[in-house]
């Protein structure tokens, strides 16, 4: 039996093998040391990489919800909401069996029939079309309704809620609501909602008008709201920076005389079948522009229509331009009312310039020409003037140049080339310069307002609702005197007989209760190769101002190429025109007379019998407290004023005496009153109403004397 041999192990070996191991201990050793060094340095410096653990633990257990800023509101000038901010609703089905709760109950449509029955109802689809949508013929997880689907109110949202079935569910977004529906539409303009693609965030961006131009004020800023969690999901702390709600707008928009302008305006786009109608409605003294529009208004499916004609259009006015023509001709020395001149056609600059009714009127006065609206006439002015002197009045009524109102954008500052005779003489009726409504406006400011020219508003302010600070306000801004203001009245005068004279050409703008100035228009269309033609290819215009003498409105408006000619273009214009100056004279005359209630006015006294002078007063329901003893009234305390019903009118009469009367019970104003006409020193404590006087009542008194009062409140 042979034994195995036994392995035996060399000395080479084995301190080959104890080298290794010493190696190895030390490779160990160092890696725990550099461990230990490592986890040292973070534990201390709270580091790795560079990045901080702290912040990178904060991430983890922290959690960001953002805080949407509300969008501005809109208002009109009673503070009414024009645009405000609400929300729609994109509606889905599930249709995926898995779909339950915890509890086991469906979260998927579990009854079609009954869905589509409901929605048909609310989504403006058919039965049959819900159906085919909640059957798709593959299988997936839910499906939509398209633009049936989409843009669904609250109300709406709520209704399908209450019919309690399964598996709809709605998808929430911001929205823009516009109460008033077209109300000023060009002007407030429109937000719709937009989802930025990277970040999956729906926010409301302005697309026309005010929403557009000031979409970053009425944006605000978003806030942030972090909350901190433990291991758990408990929540242990949180931090907030709170959203800043974007700015509000205040505008000078009228929302009566607003929401009958657009009705008068629908109906007159209607009937006359026009291309285009504009109406401004501002206030002569302020330059607020208290009702704006134009048709075709603001339509969601014709972006051409997302312009504000109003401030973009430049035109060629027409006969209107003649207010300032006359303007022009008056304020420079140029007119004569009285003068005669040969009406019809005039030869010029190697052309000739024609009266709408081309056999004219024969020899006529100045006055009858614009009364007439004679293109001669102003031809003639012109030339009169000289063409330097007239393009002086151009640029002063600032045409030409662009008018900048707050909340208007793209404005056509318009032109006149005015490079010979006969265009020169053109411009001064009308034809051969362009503009826009707002300067027609701002310049007609100048004739309404005594010779000031004002330049016209909508936007009040701008209001940051955080703070309650107003960041911008337009107010009324003087922009130029074009003219004298003695200039100003007569050409009110000479506007009258437009609207009144026998000869006039727009008797049909009368308003009952009142007196109207104003002129009619109408100008060819200029394009690129010559004027269009044919019976309706015009532009009317009509500029009025109430009341004459002294008018508180403008109002301007334009017709351009009206198809119906069953009716002349300046019934159509009226149609609008006259309802609404009315409504606006009404109320202001509604708001002066509701100021004046219980109030009257204080006659002159001042020479008359005293007798005579006490009835007088006494008959006004006034009382009397007459001082000194003369037969006359030399001075009294109130003249040509309203004061309430009951109040004391003082009336000085002279004389060797002046007796205190007792004054018990009046106010600090009529003590004070009294002691200026009688020329006493007065001292005086308290307020309120007198208690005690220190002369008594009935005391004759000398000039300089003091009286010692006191008040007390009641």
């Amino acid at each position: 039996m042979n034994k195995k041999a036994k392995r035996t192990m060399g000395h080479k070996t084995a301190k080959n093998r104890k080298i290794f191991g010493q190696w190895l201990f030390f490779f160990v050793g160092a890696l725990f040391l550099l461990l230990i060094v490592r986890f040292g340095y973070i534990g201390i410096m709270k580091k790795a990489h560079g990045v901080s653990l702290n912040n990178r633990i904060d991430i983890l257990y922290t959690q960001k919800s953002v805080i949407q800023a509300k969008r501005g509101t809109i208002y009109d000038s009673q503070n009414n909401k024009i645009a405000d901010n609400t929300s729609t609703y994109k509606i889905y089905a599930v249709l995926d069996k898995k779909q339950k709760t915890t509890s086991g109950k469906p979260l998927y449509v579990t009854n079609k029939t009954k869905t589509a029955k409901v929605l048909s109802k609310y989504l403006g689809l058919s039965e049959k079309e819900v159906t085919k949508i909640l059957s798709p013929s593959s299988k997936i997880y839910q499906v939509e309704f398209g633009n049936a689907g989409a843009g669904i109110s609250i109300e709406t949202k709520r209704n399908i809620e209450n019919k309690k079935l399964t598996g709809i569910n709605f998808v929430e977004s911001p929205a823009r609501e516009y109460a008033n529906g077209s109300f000023a539409s060009q002007l407030i303009g429109i937000a719709k909602p937009t989802t930025n693609a990277k970040t999956g965030q729906t926010k409301l961006i302005g697309q026309l008008g005010l929403e557009s131009i000031f979409n970053k004020e009425l944006t605000g800023t978003n806030g942030v709201k972090k909350s901190k969690e433990d291991t758990s999901g408990y929540q242990i702390d949180g931090t907030k920076k709170s959203a800043k709600n974007g700015d509000d707008i205040y505008t000078t928009l009228n929302n009566k005389l607003q929401t009958l302008l657009e009705g008068k305006m629908d109906a007159t786009a209607s009937t006359s079948k026009a291309t285009s109608l504009n109406a401004v409605l501002m206030n002569a003294k302020t330059g607020a522009i208290v009702a704006a529009t134009q048709r075709p208004s603001y339509n969601t499916d014709d972006k051409t229509m997302w312009r504000n004609t109003l401030i973009e259009d430049a035109y060629e006015p027409g006969s209107t331009m003649k207010v300032f023509t006359m303007s022009a001709a008056i304020d420079s020395g140029n007119f004569n009312p009285n003068a005669y001149y040969q009406s019809g056609t005039y030869s010029l600059g190697g052309g000739q310039i024609t009266d709408w009714n081309s056999s004219g009127w024969g020899s006529i006065t100045y006055r009858e020409g614009f009364e007439r609206s004679s293109n001669v006439a102003m031809a003639h002015l012109e030339q009169t003037m000289g063409a330097k002197t007239w393009k002086k009045y151009l640029n002063r009524f600032g045409f030409m140049k662009k008018v900048n109102v707050l909340g208007m954008t793209n404005e056509a500052k318009g032109s006149a080339p005015f490079s010979g005779a006969l265009e020169q003489a053109n411009t001064a009726y009308g034809q051969g310069i362009t503009v826009n409504a707002m300067q027609m406006l701002q310049g007609f400011s100048a004739v309404a307002n005594n010779g000031k020219m004002l330049k016209p508003y909508f936007v009040k302010k701008i209001v940051d609702p955080n703070t309650n600070k107003v960041v911008q306000k337009s107010t009324k801004k003087v922009v130029g005197t074009p003219i004298k203001s003695s200039t100003a009245k007569s050409v009110l005068k000479y506007m009258q007989d437009v609207i009144y004279g026998d000869k006039g050409t727009g008797s049909v703008y009368q308003i009952d209760g009142y007196r109207v100035a104003g002129k009619t228009g109408t100008a060819q269309i200029g394009t690129a190769s010559g004027y269009e033609t044919g019976s309706t290819a015009y532009v009317y215009s009509f500029v009025g101002m109430a009341p004459a003498k002294n008018p508180k409105y403008i109002m301007y408006i334009t017709l351009t190429k009206p198809k119906n000619t069953s009716s002349s273009a300046e019934t159509f214009i009226a149609s609008v025109f006259n309802p609404v100056m009315k409504q606006a004279l009404d109320t202001d005359k509604a708001k002066r007379e509701k100021s004046t209630q219980g109030r009257v006015k204080v006659p002159s006294v001042k020479g008359q019998n005293v007798a005579t002078a006490q009835a007088k007063i006494s008959s006004l329901g006034l009382q009397y407290v007459v001082i000194g003893n003369g037969n006359k009234v030399q001075a009294q305390s109130v003249s040509s004023s309203l004061v309430l019903n009951n109040s004391r009118i003082f009336l000085m009469t002279g004389g060797d005496t002046t007796t205190v009367p007792d004054m018990n019970g009046w106010s600090k104003k009529d003590v004070v009153s009294f002691a200026k006409l009688a020329n006493l020193k007065i001292e005086t404590s308290g307020s309120g109403y007198l208690t005690s006087q220190s002369i008594q009542a009935n005391t004759a008194v000398n000039t300089g004397q003091t009286l010692t009062v006191k008040f007390e409140k009641k």
